[in-house]
C-alpha cells in the first residue's frame, strides 16, 4: 500500500477509520527526512496491514503545530485513537522494524487504562 498524504481535511478519518497509523512528519528541504523516506516506503511494502502516512509539516503546519513538531523528521504511532509513539530522528531500518513490532505488541486495554489514570492524577492537581 502506498503511503497516504494527511491533511487536515483528511486527518482524523484516516486515524479514527484505522486501528494502526504510521505517521511520518517530514518536509521537502529535509536532508534527514529525504534519508528516512525510503526506509520508511520499505517498510510500508513490507506491512500491507498498516497505514503508512505521511505530513508536509510546510504544507500543514496547523497539523505540525497540533502535534507539536518541533524537530522532523518526527514518527508517530497512533493505535486505536491512541498515540502510542512518537519520536523525532530518522530511524535505521533494524530499528523501523523494532517500533513497528513493539507497537503491534502493546496490549491496548492496558493502554487506555494507563492513559485513564494518567488523567485522573492530572485532574487532582
Amino acid at each position: 500500500m502506498a503511503t497516504v498524504e494527511l491533511t487536515k481535511e483528511n486527518f482524523d478519518r484516516t486515524v479514527s477509520e484505522n486501528d494502526f497509523v504510521l505517521i511520518d512528519f517530514w518536509a521537502s528541504w529535509c536532508g534527514p527526512c529525504r534519508q528516512f523516506a525510503p526506509v520508511y516506503e520499505k517498510a510500508a511494502e513490507r506491512h500491507p496491514d498498516l497505514v503508512f502516512a505521511k505530513v508536509d509539516t510546510e504544507a500543514q503546519q496547523e497539523l505540525a503545530a497540533a502535534f507539536e513538531i518541533r524537530s522532523i523528521p518526527t514518527l508517530m504511532i497512533v493505535r486505536e485513537n491512541v498515540a502510542v509513539f512518537a519520536q523525532p530522528g530518522a530511524l535505521p531500518e533494524a530499528a523501523l522494524e523494532d517500533v513497528i513490532g513493539q507497537a503491534r505488541a502493546l496490549d491496548m486495554d492496558e493502554v487506555r487504562a494507563s492513559v485513564a489514570e494518567a488523567a485522573k492524577a492530572q485532574e487532582k492537581k
